[in-house]
């Protein structure tokens, strides 16, 4: 009998992380959720109060969309069956199913850098969505927690993250960015602007700086502006015109093209940043770039998805244990091991 896996979206690019994974797994029945949680934050998302998030919005109607195109069974919150196995990109929020359930998560890309928000949420036990993704890994709600990078798997045992749940997979989307060069972009030799939805949530941006920045690195060279899914665009469109007249502004596109035939990358907070360096462009941040340099995604020709989904099968092969239990006592066969995996 196939056993039940949910996959838990957020943002386009967790979801496509998700259907990815979804794949290939064999001998299961694969079912899909927007993100949701449980009450009172169920409540907020629902009045719209939550729209800056991937509870609502512009992401909740964007991974809608993708899956009711690609055909995916949905189910709204997981509440139509019991499931054997949750994958999700994202512990920030930790949903009942989730805590009742072995789970996989998934690195969903860049981490934001820890400040004092951070600290509180560590050392007090306030929300981890507080502290944004700075706080990842933190929940301990999964039996297995697959990275990025090497890099990754050290940054997250320092933040307090059990070394023995830690696999160096690779991550969907961001293993085999080479692949992002061969595309139809009409345009080359550019300085490629990516934005973040920082204010959105409640972040400093002083976004009047930031694009006097961007026009003194371009040095008359053309602008191309790739607006974040999740900012407010009548705003953003506004002081662009304003500041970058000669700039062209971007709402749609695949990001990840536009960089392969860019000259120059400058981002805020963004796991685009990412892909910058891993394709040697010259590349400005908000970040420490030469601190994400050792963090970089390993490239393994896109394989992420497949080592991901045998880590699931794994799980899904080992005899049901009590939830509480299978936190302490779950094991993966060391063949599963893929840290040192160049591809």
């Amino acid at each position: 009998m196939n056993r039940d896996v949910l996959f838990i979206c957020g943002s386009l690019n967790q979801t496509t992380m998700m259907h990815q994974i979804a794949q290939r797994l064999e001998g299961v029945n694969a079912y899909f959720t927007p993100f949701f949680a449980d009450a009172p934050l169920s409540i907020l998302a629902k009045s719209g109060f939550l729209n800056f998030t991937i509870l609502g919005g512009r992401h909740r109607q964007q991974t809608l969309r993708y899956l009711v195109a690609h055909n995916l069974p949905i189910d709204y919150a997981g509440k139509a069956r019991s499931y054997d196995l949750v994958v999700t990109c994202t512990d920030l929020i930790t949903q009942k199913i989730v805590r009742k359930t072995p789970t996989v998560l998934v690195q969903e890309g860049i981490m934001e850098p820890e400040d004092w928000t951070f600290i509180l949420v560590k050392y007090l036990k306030l929300p981890r969505y507080l502290a944004n993704t700075a706080a990842t890994g933190l929940s301990d709600q999964y039996e297995v927690f697959c990275v990025a990078s090497e890099g990754y798997r050290d940054e997250f045992i320092r933040k307090g993250v059990k070394p023995h749940k830690l696999i160096v997979t690779g991550i969907p989307n961001f293993d085999n960015v080479k692949a992002y060069q061969n595309n139809d972009f009409p345009f080359k030799g550019y300085v490629l602007v990516a934005t973040s939805s920082a204010r959105e949530t409640f972040k400093p941006d002083d976004r009047q700086y930031f694009l006097k920045q961007v026009k003194q690195i371009a040095n008359g060279r053309p602008i191309i502006v790739k607006l974040h899914p999740n900012e407010n665009h009548k705003r953003a469109l506004f002081e662009i015109q304003r500041l970058l007249p000669e700039a062209l502004i971007l709402s749609e596109g695949n990001v990840y093209e536009m960089i392969a035939n860019c000259e120059v990358l400058i981002t805020q907070y963004s796991t685009v940043t990412f892909v910058g360096l891993l394709l040697g462009k010259e590349v400005y941040s908000y970040l420490d770039v030469q601190a994400l340099k050792r963090l970089l995604p390993i490239q393994n020709g896109g394989k992420s998805a497949q080592r991901i989904a045998a880590i699931c099968q794994d799980l899904l092969n080992k005899p049901r244990l009590d939830r509480q239990k299978a936190r302490h006592s779950l094991r993966l066969k060391p063949q599963l091991s893929y840290s040192r995996d160049s591809g």
